[in-house]
């Protein structure tokens, strides 16, 4: 079947091999002028190279876009704000990233006159997904190019063979090829693929780049202050910080001290398991933090509602249903339920934990020490009501229990 042709798109462009021969591979194959985009949210590399690179291979509208405070306020606060896990134990630094991305492809897509959007997610993976459904979300009428579901260069060998072909620069990196993929921003960095793919395999020390080992943290503990705004992370230490500023200055902090490292096999949406390593130092502090804080703030069935809407609320995050309504309705009850988590959190960063130590919140806090004291309330409970509350809730239990004992007797005769 004959492509259809394209004026013009826009690439999802890192500057690596992968999305460098795709920029080649949409000229060769849809006859289209390239428009890159390159967003900055904080995988803590140089992006000058990626515009030279484009500028080398031909691209005369390049964009690159420092997206660090908007993909911490408006993406990982509010995530956090849910206490959000996927699973149990991801952080969801990958599938968080991927809706603001989407926006800003669709949002140039319009501001050039763009015909589509390129992305370089393979077609195993979750990334296709979360790219497609946002960017369809947001301009139904986009085109999208998938290279990985079309072409047949499916492996690094052929890519490699590919961009040797068309005069593709390729970086020669000194030592030994990584022995499997890597994803960074400035919640996590994630590591997937090669050696990784078997499960029993024990990743080497010398993969981690953002944290220490536990073994080798400091001896001493460190002590750190959280200050909490309608549930957003706003001092650390009586210091008023960006959301970009907080998460940075909370992955230094818990880099030094081996705190947030994970190895997970997780169900990608597409079907399959899949085996990933991560590194969340800031983000594993500031949910410990965020749900300490919510402990003294939160009603108890508005806390107990947070954590059965929680892991539906992580799925749709995971799948890629940033922009659906169902997310953003449970956004809205959630944003409501935090406009009294207000205060301060203290807690010990050590040898890969992060410790709980205090909280407090002058304003909104529910823990009345009057009531809930071993010592003398003064009247402030009337312990005798609890009787008749056990009574009421023991009912249907001792109704259940009569009848097995009637059937139990029968049975007997």
């Amino acid at each position: 079947m004959k492509k259809q042709k394209y004026k013009k798109v826009v690439l999802a462009y890192s500057g690596g091999l992968d999305t460098s021969v795709i920029l080649k591979w949409l000229v060769e194959n849809y006859g289209c002028e390239v428009v890159t985009f390159t967003a900055d949210i904080g995988q803590g590399e140089e992006l000058e190279p990626a515009r030279a690179k484009a500028r080398k291979l031909g691209v005369r509208e390049i964009h690159i876009e420092d997206l660090v405070e908007e993909f911490v306020s408006d993406f990982v606060f509010p995530m956090f704000r849910a206490n959000t896990l996927y699973e149990g134990e991801y952080l969801l630094g990958t599938s968080i990233a991927r809706p603001l991305i989407a926006k800003h492809l669709v949002e140039i897509a319009r501001r050039t006159g763009a015909d589509a959007v390129a992305h370089g997610a393979t077609g195993k993976g979750n990334d296709q997904v979360r790219f497609e459904l946002g960017a369809y979300a947001l301009n139904p009428e986009i085109k999208v190019i998938a290279p990985w579901r079309e072409w047949d260069l499916s492996s690094r060998a052929a890519l490699l063979a590919y961009a040797r072909k068309h005069g593709i620069p390729i970086e020669q990196k000194r030592g030994r090829q990584a022995p499997y993929s890597m994803d960074a921003n400035l919640l996590h960095i994630s590591y997937e693929g090669g050696i990784l793919e078997d499960p029993w395999y024990a990743p080497e020390e010398s993969m981690w780049r953002r944290t220490v080992s536990p073994e080798k943290a400091p001896n001493r503990p460190e002590i750190i202050e959280i200050g909490f705004a309608r549930g957003d992370a706003v001092t650390l230490n009586g210091r008023t910080l960006t959301p970009g500023g907080m998460l940075k200055a909370l992955n230094v902090l818990g880099g030094k001290h081996g705190i947030g490292r994970t190895d997970i096999v997780e169900n990608r949406y597409v079907g399959m398991k899949s085996r990933g390593c991560y590194e969340t130092p800031g983000g594993t502090i500031l949910l410990k933090a965020h749900r300490a804080m919510e402990s003294i703030t939160l009603d108890r069935e508005v806390a107990h509602l947070k954590d059965d809407l929680m892991p539906r609320y992580a799925s749709l995050i995971y799948n890629g249903y940033w922009w659906s309504p169902e997310r953003q309705a449970l956004q809205t009850l959630i944003d409501a339920t935090q406009k009294r988590v207000n205060g301060v959190v203290r807690l010990k960063l050590f040898k890969g934990n992060a410790l709980v130590t205090g909280r407090k919140s002058p304003t909104d806090s529910l823990f009345d020490a009057s009531i809930v004291t071993f010592e003398d309330d003064a009247g402030a409970y009337n312990q005798k009501d609890a009787e008749g509350f056990i009574r009421l809730n023991a009912l249907r239990l001792k109704i259940l229990g009569r009848k097995k004992m009637v059937k139990r007797k029968r049975e007997q005769t």
